[in-house]
């Protein structure tokens, strides 16, 4: 039969064109879906680090990357994205912390005076 394969115990197989494009198909899914979670996950971020685009963009990028080194990227990038969005929501804090301290330091005049 023109079209099917035949696999290593001699069973017929899905023809090799129809395969390629079922995959297709199923990779072009994933890629949507980590790219939708991605979007809504920056969005939800955003609000709460404006000034810091460019880092929480980075931050998602790499939790993509190292997903992608999974067997279920799309499973796994969520969490991953989470995790890097709260640590640089947790880095914005602290330099925001130190730099208020810094400015109060500064505001109240050297010791001694």
């Amino acid at each position: 039969m023109k079209g099917n394969d035949t696999n290593q115990n001699g069973n017929r197989t899905e023809g090799g064109a129809a395969f390629k494009n079922n995959r297709l198909a199923s990779c072009r899914k994933i890629l949507a879906r980590m790219a939708g979670a991605k979007e809504a996950i920056f969005h939800d971020a955003f609000k709460a680090l404006r000034a810091h685009e460019r880092l929480l963009r980075l931050a998602l990028n790499e939790a993509e990357a190292a997903a992608w080194q999974t067997r279920y990227p799309q499973l796994v990038f969520p969490t991953l994205a989470t995790e890097k969005v709260q640590a640089v929501i947790a880095w914005d804090t602290q330099r925001q912390s130190l730099q208020r301290a810094k400015h109060a330091f500064w505001a109240a005049g050297p010791a001694g005076d």
